[in-house]
Order: C-alpha cells, then structure tokens, then sequence
C-alpha cells in the first residue's frame, strides 16, 4: 500500500490537473477533459467518511463540470472497485505501472537527440505524433505543463533530418516518471522508441535520478515489449471505472 501510495503521489506530480479538490483522503482532478489521469477520483489515504456518500457527492462534482464521474483505481482498492462495480460502473483501461533501476544500466543517447528542460518547442512535435489537431486541447495541455513544480526533460529524436518520436521525464524524489512517448506513424518499426527511451533515461541519470519508472497500458502490445525489453518489471496495476 505505500509504495503504491508512493508512486500514486509522485505521478501525479507529473501529469498535473488543472484544479485538485481534496476530500477525505480522495482527490478529485478536474482539467476540462484531458486525459483520464487529469479528470479523474484517485484514492490516496485514509478515509472516514460513508463511502457511499462520498461516491455520491463526487458524482455530483463532475457533473457540475460536465464531466463524467471516473475513478482511478489501484491494487489497492479493491473493495471500492466491487462497490462501484454494483452500481453500474465498468472497467476501462487497465494498466501497469512499471520500474526500472538505472544502478548499472547502460543508457545512451547521440547528437540526434534534442533536450530542453521546458516543452514550448517540444509540444508542436508532440501534437503532430498524437494527432491532438483541437487547438482548445493544446492549449488545455500548454495549461497542464505549465503547472508541473518537479525538474522535467523534455526529449525530441532526430532521423534523417526532421523531428522522428519525442517523449518527456518528470523527476522527483530519485524516480523519473517517463510519459508521452510516441514516434511519428510511418517511421515506426525502425528501433526509435528504444533510442529515445534510452536517451531521456540516460538524460535523468545524469540529472540524479535513481529509477525510471512508466504507466503502460496493458493491451499496447507494442509498448509493453519495448519497455520489457528494456528491463521496466511490473509493481503494481491500476485502472479506471466509469458508468
């Protein structure tokens, strides 16, 4: 329960909601929509209210945003999980959080390689990989980056000239949380995920960090034996539940 709690807190720090509303040990994330992660119920510690009441009472919160109500929820959780289960909830999304020792990995990365500690020439790569066109999603995102406090790296890969697969790292506390990684679509195939993985991993060693450590979602085959191959092992699962 604690290193989930861990790496829950963590996380979070780096993929930032716009707005967070405690509420007896539950966090509330609220950013307009974008992603999962940033609009969603995490359960973080202890709590004292009826659960009921409290599933009840964050329901009427997302409505008043126009969300929907999701929960995101870990190994952890496992009673609330059956509890929203009864009520209509289903399952979306499982995944796994994995980690990596950096201690005698040998990580590398070559003049191709693009670093920046902040996003703003980044994103326009990034958004071109994703497919994320919606100028009111850049900018809720622009709004997301901009409210992450912990060091970041920000990562872009070069072939044959023009940008080829970006990702970025959060550090915090030794651990770096490595997110959005994606490679342009027509030069998949061609090993740049692991050179770039390789790099913003290598990057964090040498800016403190510890462990690198990623939330895979467990049917993106692709991804997950990239990162297997890579040597990230399985902590932990975790998942959302929506109506």
């Amino acid at each position: 329960m604690e290193k989930i709690r861990f790496f829950e807190e963590i996380a979070a720090n780096g993929h930032v909601a716009l707005n967070v509303m405690q509420y007896d040990g539950w966090l509330m994330r609220f950013s307009e929509g974008y992603t999962g992660r940033a609009n969603s119920v995490s359960v973080l510690y202890p709590s004292y209210r009826d659960i009921s009441e409290k599933i009840a009472y964050c329901e009427e919160c997302y409505e008043k945003q126009g969300l929907p109500c999701i929960f995101k929820l870990t190994d952890a959780d496992m009673e609330l999980s059956s509890l929203l289960s009864d009520r209509g909830y289903k399952v979306v999304t499982p995944t796994d959080v994995k980690v990596l020792s950096l201690d005698g990995n040998a990580f590398g990365y070559d003049d191709g390689c693009i670093f920046s500690g902040e996003p703003w020439e980044w994103l326009p790569s990034y958004f071109e990989f994703e497919g994320i066109t919606d100028t009111n999603k850049q900018d809720i995102y622009k709004r997301m980056l901009a409210k992450v406090v912990p060091p970041t790296i920000y990562c872009t890969v070069m072939y044959e000239g023009v940008p080829a697969a970006c990702a970025s790292a959060v550090i915090e506390r030794g651990y770096m949380l490595l997110q959005n990684v994606v490679v342009r679509p027509g030069l998949r195939g061609k090993g740049l995920g692991r050179r770039l993985c390789s790099a913003v991993i290598a990057k964090a060693y040498e800016q403190g960090a510890d462990y690198s450590y990623l939330q895979v979602v467990q049917d993106n085959t692709a991804a997950v034996a990239l990162y297997d191959k890579l040597g990230f092992e399985k902590i932990y699962s975790y998942w959302y539940m929506k109506k």
